[in-house]
């Protein structure tokens, strides 16, 4: 338990002190947004409401992990690089950054119950740029995160359906300065600060039906109420050219009844074949524009639009019994994600293809690893005037044990 605990602890220091995300659209709202999607699941497209595999976590789906049996345990952890290209009419811009990407636990609690743990990102804001002003320059930075951290549990109530829930704490800080620089050389930062100490809840179902032996349909929805965030915000002004450099607080208010998320709406259809094709379709929806966001002197206000996404994603695994190549998991997908974020009147928009491979590698008899490294093209613009450009091009390393803890134990 002592070594549980610490390795939690070490994994919330490391996804709260990194900055995985380099975007100028970051600087808006709560910044860009994650889905919950692992390594396996990003190479799918980010597909997951519909999957309940129980040899592979799926924290998007609260409701998958009933599928676990009685004897696994599964241990799933992420490591991310992303190469990052910006275009803004003739000036362009690269920037490589990764990190840890997610951790994630899930075992049995009984016969026909399943539990999990994880840390996930929730939103990130990373982005650094500068323009001209009257008489001076102005400089924007921003940076921090808001993590996750999680406990779900899922339960079979009769044949082919699963219900779970996750119960989440959502903690971190979002930053954004502004420099401003004057021709008489003084400098002054108003920094905005937003911290949130929240929690959230998501609750999932899913209902498999065999067609045949060899076919499978799962239908898969996920729901999270809307509700207003807790923690707050203020912004601070610095003189960074006076000697005494104090800062100056200039705004300041709590969070609830300011600022606040909407509910998200999930579906996602999923099909399988003879334990080797498996292909799923996914939607989200997410009412953004009702949204409440609150400012603070110094800083413009900003706006949202609905947020929607479609995923499509397929894995085959040409034998589960044959040779090495024939137990490899093969996987490609797509997405299509009209954002949250507006700039102004315009919306922005990002699609993006992925594919990646599930290496099975044994370890002895009582583990199952399987690598999973995927590979993904991601392309973001707003519309209809096309500001910063932003593609970018992501591996994404995965490693997913399967241990079979409780028969060792019971052997031994």
């Amino acid at each position: 338990m002592a070594a549980f605990v610490a390795l939690m602890s070490i994994c919330a220091v490391s996804l709260s002190a990194q900055n995985n995300v380099v975007s100028p659209y970051s600087r808006f709202g709560y910044g860009v947004l994650n889905d919950r999607a692992t390594s396996a699941q990003r190479a799918m497209g980010g597909i997951g409401y519909g999957m309940n595999n129980g040899r592979q976590i799926n924290p998007m789906n609260p409701a998958s992990y009933a599928a676990i049996d009685t004897l696994t345990f599964l241990f799933d952890m992420g490591v991310d690089l992303k190469s990052v290209h910006l275009k803004q009419a003739d000036e362009k811009g690269n920037k490589l950054t990764g990190g840890l990407d997610y951790v994630t636990m899930q075992f049995p609690l009984g016969k026909y119950m399943g539990g999990s743990v994880g840390f996930l990102p929730y939103s990130e804001v990373g982005y650094a740029f500068g323009e001209e002003i009257v008489n001076g320059e102005e400089a924007h930075q921003g940076h921090g995160s808001i993590n996750e951290l999680y406990v779900g549990i899922s339960g079979k109530p009769f044949k082919g359906f699963t219900i779970g829930a996750n119960v989440s704490y959502l903690f971190g800080n979002l930053i954004n300065d502004t420099y401003l620089s004057t021709t008489n050389s003084s400098t002054t930062l108003f920094e905005r600060v937003l911290e949130v100490r929240d929690y959230d809840l998501r609750f999932g179902a899913q209902y498999s039906v065999n067609i045949g032996s060899k076919h499978r349909a799962t239908l898969g929805v996920v729901y999270s109420p809307g509700k207003d965030f807790r923690g707050k915000t203020y912004g601070v002004y610095y003189d960074v050219t006076a000697s005494s450099n104090k800062p100056d607080t200039i705004g300041y208010t709590h969070l609830k009844g300011n600022y606040s998320r909407p509910a998200t709406y999930g579906i996602g259809l999923n099909y399988q074949w003879n334990n080797r094709l498996m292909a799923e379709l996914d939607f989200t929806y997410q009412p953004w524009r009702d949204a409440k966001v609150g400012t603070l002197e110094g800083f413009e206000a900003t706006k949202f639009d609905n947020r929607w996404k479609v995923n499509l994603g397929l894995q085959y695994m040409p034998d589960p019994r044959g040779s090495y190549l024939k137990r490899v998991r093969y996987r490609v997908g797509a997405l299509y994600n009209r954002d949250y974020i507006m700039v102004g009147d315009n919306n922005v928009k990002d699609i993006g293809i992925s594919f990646g491979f599930g290496l099975p590698t044994p370890i002895n008899r009582y583990t199952k690893t399987v690598v999973n490294l995927g590979f993904e093209y991601r392309h973001r613009q707003s519309s209809p005037v096309k500001l910063v450009t932003e593609n970018y091009f992501q591996v994404t390393l995965g490693i997913n044990f399967n241990e079979l803890w409780f028969w060792q134990n019971k052997i031994q």
